[in-house]
């Protein structure tokens, strides 16, 4: 079939129904694992779309956040397109964008799904690490008490601010979460709770329910608070909010070079899955 009406453009407000059509409609889809859905990323920059004579056909959002990173966040074909075609083509605007941003710009995805990943190796984006999945069945959970002089409490609003900076702290700028990202994270899931001393905030976490079980979203400690056991702590207390009875396992992911958080899941109890994703990232600034 030939498209002679093809034209790719910023993508605006008033494509959310036809985007909505490729999110819940095709099979051709990538999602980044985060709090918002791929709706909620319009209107910020770098979001493209893929028209054929007046139809959104394919689209793709790849903005800024947390700052210097723009992560791969959506992308979405209709079936009756070579996805490939279509990726190459809002890839080609997207990426003619984000150069203008310089070097100091990190473009990067989660591939979840083989056909995505073997596209971004095909436009020049080279794999740096693999995110493995780990599982605790809760019988075998390895309980703490809490540490001295430590609160464990629900998150609060006003806590949003100092758990980002914490975040910032403990995980860095490429996997950093946002106040906003925290926020969005916090209004979705079922557990929220934050490890407080005489300092200020040490440790949090927020998790959620599914099918199987419940999943550890996020996971964070302080840098200056680690090796106090407040992860450890807030893991159990989060079990036990949950109901030990009620969950039977307990997911989480990290990176697969994260030797430090890697050993502290094990002496929790959890194993690996053998499941992983590759981290890609797009090296900006090379022809």
């Amino acid at each position: 079939m030939i498209h002679i009406g093809l034209q790719v453009r910023r993508a605006e407000v008033r494509d959310h129904q036809q985007i909505a059509g490729l999110t819940f409609n095709e099979s051709r889809i990538h999602r980044h694992l985060d709090w918002r859905t791929p709706f909620e990323w319009l209107g910020n920059s770098n979001y493209w779309v893929l028209e054929d004579e007046g139809h959104v056909i394919a689209a793709l959002a790849c903005p800024e956040d947390p700052p210097r990173v723009a992560w791969l966040r959506f992308f979405g074909c209709h079936q009756y397109f070579p996805e490939h075609q279509a990726w190459h083509f809002l890839w080609d605007a997207a990426r003619n964008d984000l150069l203008q941003a310089g070097d100091s710009l990190t473009v990067a995805a989660i591939a979840t799904k083989p056909w995505f990943q073997s596209m971004l190796v095909s436009s020049g984006f080279e794999s740096v690490q693999n995110i493995v999945l780990l599982d605790l069945e809760i019988r075998n959970m390895r309980h703490a008490p809490m540490p001295d002089e430590t609160r464990i409490r629900s998150m609060q609003d006003a806590d949003i601010p100092a758990i980002a900076e914490l975040d910032s702290a403990a995980f860095g700028s490429f996997w950093h979460n946002t106040a906003d990202s925290i926020r969005r994270a916090r209004a979705q899931c079922q557990s929220a709770t934050v490890v407080d001393d005489d300092s200020g905030v040490v440790g949090y976490q927020f998790s959620a329910k599914n099918l199987h079980g419940a999943h550890l979203a996020r996971l964070g400690v302080r840098p200056d608070a680690q090796g106090r056991g407040i992860g450890s702590a807030l893991v159990s207390d989060l079990i036990r909010s949950f109901g030990a009875g009620q969950i039977l396992k307990l997911s989480v992911n990290t990176q697969a070079d994260n030797v430090a958080s890697l050993s502290f899941y094990k002496k929790l109890g959890f194993v690996r899955t053998g499941e992983q994703y590759s981290v890609l990232v797009y090296p900006i600034g090379r022809p």
